[in-house]
């Protein structure tokens, strides 16, 4: 054998060798968990949460959505020419500078009416099984359409709502964009079901990630106090756990509002009675969402007080038969406070003008 062919034969074998110890190497690092840098420099990456099985779990960030839609749903969602005194829009009970309420007892309607209930915020709400303290909406597309026609909240009705928009070549040209190809709506003209949708799109995305609690269940340690997080123990341990869970950490159930011992700060709001008529229904109200609770105030749906620290303790005394300590009751508080996330950042929307055919503002 020549110097040549032995020299060919040796490199080819050197070859085959490293392949071999390449491909090697990338087989034993694909049974490893894939490990990166996440959110403040803590590593995460492919292996699961040690807090991953805890009943509440964190609000996860979606891009996932039309943003058209959402847009022209912002402008509704701030358009006071829905309500019939062309003064009142959704933002008015549900102010997003606010934790997404009006921080009163109850809002304050058409003609200065205020109203039965407490309003709930705004934020979060997609999270609810369905919308109102009564859940009379399935969802927030059927809710969006409530107020409008309510003549003690907005004053106006769908008809006029409708027309007003429909006087607004911008409008016309916005819905014709977004909905005018869709097979679902074959009407040219604007419809209410239209509005209501692009309403519900905006109020979709007015939700509020990465609180103190959420990066706590991400593994981010440092994150809570130990006194937040003896909070937590306690809210899982007296059995507050049971209805407020999940991502709105609460807002997936209905409960009876004095299941330990009867509510006798308001007999007059029957609740979920109101929609089905059953007897078991009477006082029977949707669980609310705990994310924000802090800015919320006041606080049940008949707003009896406006002090977390109590509204804690009537949860203890009337919900689960429980007399809680101070030092209990603030430390559940600090939990609470631990539930408060980033907040919608939304810039005012420029309404276009009405014109000569808009029907006008009607106070009365």
């Amino acid at each position: 054998m020549n110097i040549g062919k032995f020299t060919t034969i040796i490199c080819l074998l050197a070859f085959v060798v490293i392949n071999v110890v390449t491909v090697s190497s990338a087989i034993a690092d694909e049974s490893k968990p894939k490990i990166g840098y996440g959110r403040g420099g803590r590593m995460s990456g492919g292996s699961k949460s040690a807090r991953a099985d805890e009943p509440i779990q964190p609000i996860s960030i979606s891009f996932d959505y039309n943003r058209a839609k959402v847009e022209l749903g912002k402008k509704l969602f701030f358009e006071p020419r829905l309500s019939k005194s062309g003064w009142l829009t959704c933002n008015s009970c549900h102010n997003l500078s606010t934790g997404g309420a009006d921080n009163l007892p109850s809002s304050i309607g058409h003609k200065w009416f205020f109203g039965p209930i407490n309003s709930p915020t705004v934020l979060n709400a997609k999270f609810n099984l369905a919308q109102f303290w009564d859940g009379r909406a399935k969802d927030l597309k059927e809710q969006a359409g409530g107020p409008i026609a309510n003549p003690f909240e907005m004053g106006s009705n769908h008809e006029l709502a409708v027309s007003i928009l429909q006087s607004i070549p911008e409008y016309v040209q916005w819905f014709g964009e977004i909905y005018g190809l869709e097979e679902m709506y074959g009407d040219e003209k604007i419809n209410i079901d239209q509005v209501t949708d692009a309403i519900a799109a905006f109020e979709e995305t007015l939700i509020t990630p990465n609180s103190k609690f959420d990066m706590w269940l991400k593994d981010y340690d440092n994150s809570i106090s130990e006194s937040e997080k003896e909070g937590y123990d306690l809210f899982k341990k007296k059995g507050c756990i049971a209805c407020h869970n999940g991502v709105g950490v609460g807002g997936n159930s209905y409960q009876k509002f004095g299941m330990a011992k009867p509510y006798d700060k308001d007999t007059h709001t029957l609740g979920r009675y109101n929609v089905t008529k059953n007897e078991k229904d009477k006082y029977v109200f949707k669980v609310p969402l705990l994310r924000n609770i802090e800015l919320t105030a006041p606080y049940f749906h008949d707003a009896s007080t406006w002090d977390l620290g109590e509204a804690v303790n009537i949860m203890a005394e009337y919900q689960l038969g429980l007399k809680l300590t101070d030092s209990e009751t603030s430390k559940i508080v600090a939990f609470l406070r631990t539930l408060t996330g980033d907040q919608p950042s939304v810039i005012f929307p420029i309404l276009p003008p009405s014109t000569s055919t808009t029907p006008k503002p009607n106070r009365n």
